[in-house]
């Protein structure tokens, strides 16, 4: 997996020709076919409304997505980037205005798992990472999920609105000679992982990585830095367990 990548760096150097570039950014694909299938299925059917748009999505989509399940229902004006990356598993709802990028050299991209809801106006970024969320979790409405190595996401998780999860690297402060936008560490600890049966309250902040044992409760606005066990009840800043559920 790159350590190196930006969105900046991503695309094609400004020598190559800005469709080129645009190619880079939205579809990861230097395919002018692919190009316009996926500019003629966006135009046509992302921002109708009502169950005719939800009809031409479920038709369309799958035609530029890399694999969709049964019964699917995709809200309108979602952003698709690098959609042939991006799979979705049977029995899913995606929300209006939900933002799927998988964008990325190296990586695997986006995978939900059947039953998986995405809600509102949310955020699942890859940055050349891979994003996996587990059978039936719920990701509430404006959530992100960003990543330059992993974040995964196991089965009948709750994640509760405005929460953040960040999966990547960080910038060095240290050393003022060097902008810090140029002193990013890609490789991080490792990414975040969230086992079965995790309940995040809202405004939820969990940090690269962490991992969250089954069945733990992370109260609302809490900051998650270090790992937590098994059934464990946290909260704070950052979060501390104050017991175990029985």
């Amino acid at each position: 997996m790159s350590k190196s990548y930006k969105i900046q760096q991503s695309v094609s150097s400004g020598n190559d020709s800005a469709m080129r570039r645009y190619m880079d950014l939205v579809t990861g694909q230097h395919s002018i076919t692919r190009l316009l299938l996926h500019e003629f299925v966006i135009m046509v059917s992302s921002k109708r409304s009502g169950a005719l748009g939800i009809w031409l999505r479920k038709i369309m989509y799958p035609w530029i997505l890399g694999e969709v399940g049964k019964n699917v229902i995709f809200g309108s004006c979602m952003t698709l980037r690098h959609p042939h990356k991006i799979r979705i598993g049977d029995g899913a709802i995606i929300d209006e205005n939900v933002n799927l990028d998988a964008k990325g050299n190296n990586n695997k991209g986006i995978n939900l798992g059947p039953g998986v809801f995405v809600g509102r106006n949310s955020i699942l970024s890859c940055k050349d990472g891979d994003i996996s969320l587990g059978a039936n979790t719920n990701i509430g409405f404006n959530c992100v999920l960003a990543t330059t190595s992993s974040i995964k996401l196991g089965a009948d998780n709750i994640i509760a609105a405005y929460t953040y999860i960040i999966g990547g690297g960080n910038y060095h402060i240290d050393g003022i000679d060097t902008p810090m936008a140029q002193a990013y560490d890609y490789a991080g600890k490792g990414g975040v992982e969230l086992k079965d049966d995790v309940w995040l309250g809202a405004h939820v902040s969990v940090l690269d990585g962490v991992t969250i044992e089954q069945g733990c409760v992370v109260s609302a606005g809490a900051v998650v830095t270090k790992n937590l066990a098994q059934k464990s009840i946290a909260m704070g800043m950052p979060a501390r367990v104050i017991r175990t559920r029985e």
